[in-house]
Order: C-alpha cells, then structure tokens, then sequence
C-alpha cells in the first residue's frame, strides 16, 4: 500500500477550478467511478466538495498507469498532476471543463465492493443505509446537508454572540427531577444505588445562569428523552438553547424573529418577513385543530355545534354534552376523492382516536352523504352553509365527546389531505407564534393537572389570582414558534417569585417536602435574587430538517437512532460484562425466555 509521503493535498476537488491550465495540484478522496478504454483511464474523484476527472493515457508513466488500471470504486487515492482542458465537456459538474493529467498516483487503502452504490440517487432501502452509515454519508447530498448543518449551527453562535449572549455548558450527569418525557438514568459507581439522570433539557441551569449574573446564555445543547419515537423525535437530540434577564414576552420573541431573519438569509439567501403573526392558542385549536398549526392552505375547522343544539342524531347529540361536532371542506375535493378514497380516510381518522368520519360528497348538486338522511333539512342545508360548500366540494365531520379527539383527527386529516392533493406551496417557509397557552394541561392517568410546559413556566398576571382555585383557565406567558406546521422552538418568561414558585408546585399537586426534593437547590437559589428572565430553545434537528426541506429528523443527523431506540451500526443498545453490573450494584431483573 503506497504512503502520502511526499505528497500533500493543495486543492479540494472542487478547488481545482481556481488553478489555471498547467498548474500542478494534489488532490485527494475516494474513486466515484473507473473508466477503462484501454490506452486511456479516467478516474473520478470525490470528495466532500465534488468530484474532479483524473485522466491517464500513453504519455503517463507506465507503472502509474497500471496502478491506475488496478483501481475501483471506493478506493482511497492521492494524485499529484497539471491541469488541462477536457476534450469532451461535462457541465453537470462545476469541474466538467478541466481535468487532472497525473504523474503520480498513491493508492493509500483498497476498498471491499460496498453493499450498495455510493451515488447521489439510491434507493436502497433505509435500514441498509444505516447499518452501513459510514457509507451513506459519503453520498454527495448526505455530505451537503451535514455541511449545511454545520453553517446552520455557526449561525446561531454567531448571531447570539453578536447580540451579547455567552455559551456556558451546562452538565449532561444531573439530578433526575421526573415531570414530563421519562429520564434516561446513569447509575453511580461512587454511589452505590444512586443515579444520574441524562438532561431532557438544560433547562434549571440555564436559569441558574440568570441568578448568576451572566444576564444573556446559550448553548448548543444535547438533549435526552426517553420516549416513544416517531419521524421527528430521536432519544438524544440537539437543541439550540437561550435564557435572557430582565425580559418580557415581546423582548424574546424580537430577539428570536431576529435569528430566523438572521439564519434563512445567510444560509439560504431567504429574506423572512418580520414580525411574525402571533396566534393564540385557543384560536389555533379552533381554526386547525392543531397547536403548531400549517396556514400555507385553508381547509380551516368550522364549529357546527351551534346549529346541532337540537338534533336528533344520535351521533352528533351524543358528541354536545362534553365535545363538539366540527368539519373541514375539501374545496373541489369530489373529483379526487373517490368513496373508497373517503373509506380509507375514515381509517386514517381512527388513528387519532375518532369514532368515524362523517362526509357530504357532492359530486352533484344533490351529492351523497353518509348522515344527511338523519338531519332534517334545516340542519342539513345550515351545515351546508356554515361549511361554504358547493358542488365539487366534500364536507368531512368529526364528532366526539372529547374535544381534543375533534381537534387531533381532524388537525392531521387537513394536513394528510393538503399533502395528498398538493396543496402546498413548494419552497414556502411559513413562520408564526403561537401564543397564549393553557398554563396546566389535565393528566387523566395521573388524575391531576399537570404542567403544559414545565413547572417553571410564569402565569398570566391576570390570572396569578386563579392559579389555586380555577387552574383550568390559567393561561402562561408561553410562546411556541411553528415553521410549515411544525414547532421548531418553544418557550416562556419564568417564575422568579419564590413564593409563586411555591404555589405552582402547590397547584401541580406537590408537597413543600416533594418540592423541596426535587428542586430544593433552584428554591434556595431564588432565595438570594432572582432577575425576571425568560427564554427558549430550538429544536435545531427540526430546524435544520425544515430548511432542508428533508422528510426526517434522521435524515440531518450523522449517526442517528431508529424507531426502537437502537443504532443499527453499532448495534446499541446491548448487554454488558457482568463485572460492569457488579461494580454498579445492579442486578437485571429481565423475564426468563
């Protein structure tokens, strides 16, 4: 195997457009492809920049050619060569005018036949992608994306480094304090029976920062939950996290506008508009069904409850006591969506814990209905009204006991058909606030009022006064921000009240001694002054996924985990030495096959 003595790299591939013709270059990477035409050998070389065209014919060194005629895909070289123009052009590639004439050629590593083609299209499947990671990154759109990430997440620092933050790292072994996604545990050697806990957010310390001093914090921080996977969740993850001191809602909310007019112009020349629209919480659950929600289409969520007070269908009447009866209109939608196409949508609406779907599919004046017969023609013709329909169009309702059952199915059935119909615009970026939220969401398992956000979260000060008798109607100075009907970053003003502080923890059912436990050292730490301060963090996985407009969070993330928790190329998580266990005390309790 030859050595790179001698030789060392003075161009990316790429680069080489910059020489001028005659000029001698070493480049370096892995053989794309070999073409062999007997007196003559092209090999194209890749790097993470692209690929340039080694050249070699009768007026090449003998010994060289034959090295070059031994090469294949995949393997690693070194060529030292001059410049000169290509007889047959290639504009595909930004080095298609020129190519590398080489007098020396180093193989510095031989490569096995991969599982699969190193190209920029595949379609392998992704399970083989992963398990042979390493490989999938060295495709040309892989390589892009993990770069763009990387200016994505220099962005950030430089933007709130401009704006007078500092990035203090906070730790990543913590002090388990359960309220919301599970902990990931770490269990002490030096303490035998105690544990650590992975942090889900950097989130106490981070306001520690505040009561020290350092007024303005951020942090490219990692992140760990341990919970249920889907497309945009991964057990650890990335967030861009900040805290600023002596704040208000509005101050966070410029300030972060800021750097997402900041981001999309300098990564992708995007000028975004700003302020953005802020939408409240409740009007965002009435009007789509969703709290992150996607306004690039209509099909906005009509309450019909009102006209229904009377009713004598069962379904609908049954819905009023505690829920609603509210639908969506698929304006033209009768010509796409055939009655099998509208079964499969009652299916998909199950998913999200909806009985049913009820339609008028009006392909005619008259048009066909699953419940109209029930209706008398008052209801029937003021749904119709309330609902804009006419004829083309196909009105989809849901009714349920359970509001939120309303709101789920129909909120990602106006998503699932916008996405199959191609209502959406292509290369739009839709960013607002959501604001305005439910302070305290009810937990039916645990039978309590939960937080919406984190226990840290302030009150609405006109509603500081509710916070013990009438917790269901408290709202909290809370923000998400949503991109394309995704939240890409969430968070709010905190409390800095110790004895506010207290009545929270009163409020969510804990005791001063279960409060004291599991935050005693953030209450001490309010004790000694606690500016007004408030912040946010991004999920900068999603962020760079939606700017990148890529399907999955895996997709931007260079070694991530599937749906089950494990990495496929390492094949983690596995078992350990018995004399690990034993030196942490632990005894595994798993059943017995």
């Amino acid at each position: 195997m030859d050595t790179m003595k001698g030789l060392k790299r003075t161009h990316y591939c790429v680069e080489v457009v910059n020489a001028a013709v005659g000029d001698e270059v070493v480049v370096c990477g892995f053989v794309q492809k070999r073409r062999n035409l007997g007196n003559l050998i092209f090999l194209d070389l890749r790097d993470r920049t692209g690929i340039v065209q080694l050249a070699f014919d009768d007026a090449t060194d003998r010994a060289v050619f034959e090295k070059a005629a031994g090469c294949r895909s995949e393997f690693v070289v070194m060529a030292k060569g001059n410049i000169r123009e290509r007889e047959s052009k290639n504009k595909e590639i930004p080095t298609g005018d020129i190519e590398v004439f080489v007098s020396d050629l180093r193989v510095l590593s031989e490569a096995e036949v991969p599982p699969f083609e190193i190209t920029d299209e595949t379609k392998v499947n992704e399970e083989l992608r992963l398990k042979y990671r390493y490989l999938d990154l060295r495709r040309s759109p892989m390589q892009h994306t993990l770069m763009m990430r990387h200016k994505i997440v220099k962005a950030a620092r430089d933007y709130y480094d401009e704006n007078g933050f500092i990035e203090i790292e906070t730790p990543i072994l913590i002090k388990s304090t359960p309220e919301g996604a599970r902990d990931y545990l770490v269990p002490s050697r030096v303490h035998p029976g105690a544990f650590y806990a992975l942090p889900q957010s950097p989130q106490l310390y981070k306001q520690l920062t505040m009561l020290a001093g350092f007024d303005r914090y951020m942090q490219i921080a990692r992140c760990f939950r341990d919970e249920d996977l889907r497309a945009d969740r991964q057990p650890e993850f990335t967030q861009i996290d900040l805290e600023m001191s002596f704040v208000d809602v509005d101050d966070v909310i410029a300030m972060n506008e800021g750097f997402m007019k900041y981001v999309f112009k300098r990564i992708m020349d995007i000028d975004i508009q700003t302020p953005f629209r802020r939408i409240p919480y409740e009007e965002a659950m009435n009007r789509y069904g969703s709290d992150k929600p996607d306004t690039r289409f209509g099909m906005e969520l009509v309450d019909l409850s009102n006209l229904l007070q009377n009713t004598e269908f069962k379904v609908f009447a049954g819905a009023l006591s505690t829920g609603s009866v509210r639908g969506i209109n698929v304006k033209g939608g009768a010509e796409k969506l055939s009655r099998k196409e509208i079964d499969k949508l009652v299916e998909y609406v199950k998913t999200y814990r909806a009985k049913g779907l009820a339609y008028t599919r009006l392909n005619t004046e008259e048009g066909s209905s699953s419940y109209e017969k029930f209706l008398s023609e008052e209801e029937k013709t003021a749904i119709r009204q309330a609902m804009g329909a006419e004829t083309g169009d196909v009105i989809l309702i849901v009714a349920d006991p359970s509001n939120s059952v309303v709101y789920d199915s129909l909120g990602a059935l106006r998503c699932h058909l916008a996405e199959k119909l191609e209502l959406i615009p292509e290369n739009s970026f839709d960013l607002l606030w959501v604001t305005d939220f439910p302070l305290f969401e009810y937990d039916e398992e645990e039978d309590r009022y939960v937080a919406k956000h984190h226990p840290f979260t302030a009150v609405a000060d006109e509603d500081v006064d509710k916070l013990l008798t009438d917790p269901a109607h408290c709202h909290a100075k809370a923000y998400d921000m949503v991109l394309n009907g995704c939240e890409v970053g969430g968070g709010s003003i905190r409390i800095n009240n110790p004895e506010l502080q207290k009545k929270m923890f009163q409020a969510l059912g804990f005791s001063e001694e279960e409060a004291q436990e599991r935050f005693g050292f953030l209450i001490n730490a309010f004790q000694y002054g606690a500016p007004p301060h408030g912040g946010m963090a991004y999920g900068l996985d999603r962020l760079v996924m939606l700017m990148l407009n890529k399907p999955s969070i895996r997709d931007v993330i260079a070694f991530p985990k599937v749906q089950n928790a494990s990495e496929l190329m390492t094949q983690c998580p596995a078992e350990v030495d018995q004399k690990q266990l034993d030196e942490l005390y632990i005894k595994t309790n798993l059943p017995q096959e």
